[in-house]
């Protein structure tokens, strides 16, 4: 007799929404459970009022309800060691411990990593001291431009640009004094800005394998022509055609397997997802790691699980017991593009309970739309419930192609309305 899957996708935004459809499209007859869930989660699955950094409650219901297996989709529940939690009740859980996730949720601690295990990475310098901060940017190191961050978690946001050295003097204030991004901001890292074209890294990572989805690029920045300020994400294509095999195996002698190899000697147990963030420097050609996540991205999931081939559940478990092979990430070679469609002011100040419009329509053929910052009202309108509010994505021989129908399909459908945006430039 088959086992009843019965599976719980922690998480509320786009990229779980991506996960819930994978795996329904693998395994029809899978019971999916999301918490919390949006708009569109509760089309494929149930969703649960429970945040996703509620851990105890979380773990509570899986262990209640014979939850077969569990998904994490953000980084804080990692981060605060909901992976742990489960393994202590003995739950099947996908995921890093909160020691492997702090690879993520503490930059300075990555940036010590890189250092001791020789993988190349901008210059940088750590900072618990307002004036210590303040006092190495009135230095003038012969950096250049450089970039700001926060140590810990910001929600994809605690990354800062400056133009100018008042700019730069600003973004620490606003991060060390003005406390903006809150705890994340008690410890920053400043790094020397690299210039070039970045390539996200994802897959499958069981102690010294890893599993590699289509290389994506993703865009970060809020406008067109990559101006206006850091974003989670505006949208994404698969695969990135700068992730050349000259790169690819650069990336993997140079970073990935260091990484990997370090991560041992330092007992840090890996089995979860892994994103390298990497930028190949136009002035030197190094390939230098910008980041570690240690999860899928938003919006690259969503256009990676499109071309993925394998059965996405059964990769996790094979992961869970140690077994991966090349066969659970085998991908299509076709071309996937997703557009995420935001609320007006995002990354700042927005509204929400804006209608949405064309979402329930039958779309065209190769489009699919992962809702993120959505939800159902008591009368079932669809309305706006977050700063993403969707991704739109579509699969087709060509970036050219799937590009425009995307962007054929927002008008065709009336999807477009003045109450959102979006970027028109995403794979161009």
């Amino acid at each position: 007799m088959n086992e009843r899957k019965r599976v719980l996708t922690v998480g509320g935004g786009a990229r779980e929404h991506a996960i819930g459809w994978k795996i329904k499209k693998d395994n029809p007859n899978a019971e999916l459970i999301f918490a919390p869930g949006n708009g569109g989660t509760e089309n494929i699955g149930t969703n649960l009022d429970i945040d996703s950094s509620d851990i105890d409650r979380l773990r509570a219901f899986a262990k209640d309800n014979r939850v077969t297996d569990t998904v994490i989709g953000p980084e804080r529940p990692l981060v605060d060691g909901i992976v742990d939690a489960f393994r202590e009740d003995g739950l099947e859980i996908f995921g890093h411990t909160q020691k492997a996730a702090l690879l993520e949720g503490d930059k300075a601690r990555a940036v010590e990593f890189m250092r001791k295990n020789n993988i190349p990475h901008p210059p940088s310098a750590i900072f618990t001291d307002y004036q210590e901060a303040e006092a190495f940017i009135k230095s003038k190191l012969k950096w250049g431009e450089i970039v700001v961050k926060t140590s810990g978690l910001a929600d994809g946001k605690g990354v800062l640009l400056p133009n100018s050295e008042k700019e730069e003097l600003e973004a620490i204030r606003r991060m060390m004094i003005d406390k903006e991004f809150g705890e994340a901001g008690k410890k920053i890292v400043i790094q020397k800005r690299i210039k070039g074209r970045e390539v996200s890294l994802i897959g499958f990572v069981v102690d010294k394998h890893f599993g590699l989805l289509v290389p994506a690029q993703d865009y970060k920045r809020a406008n067109d022509g990559d101006q206006g300020p850091n974003t989670g994400g505006m949208g994404a294509y698969a695969p990135n055609e700068y992730a050349t095999s000259d790169f690819l195996q650069t990336a993997r002698d140079t970073i990935v397997d260091p990484t990997l190899s370090g991560a041992r000697d330092e007992e840090l147990p890996l089995n979860g997802f892994m994103y390298f963030g990497l930028m190949k420097d136009e002035e030197t050609g190094i390939i230098y790691l910008l980041e570690y996540n240690m999860r899928l991205g938003d919006p690259e999931t969503q256009v990676q699980l499109r071309l993925l081939e394998s059965d996405f559940l059964e990769s996790v478990r094979a992961c869970i017991r140690g077994t991966l092979e090349p066969r659970h990430y085998r991908s299509s070679s076709k071309t996937a593009v997703g557009v995420v469609v935001a609320s007006n002011g995002y990354p700042g100040k927005y509204e929400v309970g804006k209608e949405i419009r064309g979402l329930d329509q039958n779309l065209s053929e190769g489009i699919v739309v992962f809702h993120g910052g959505t939800l159902r009202t008591p009368d079932k309108k669809l309305v706006s419930n977050g700063g993403r509010v969707y991704t739109i994505t579509n699969v087709a021989r060509t970036k050219e192609e799937a590009v425009r129908g995307i962007y054929d399909t927002l008008r065709e459908y009336g999807m477009e309305t003045d109450d959102f945006f979006k970027r028109e430039d995403i794979a161009v």
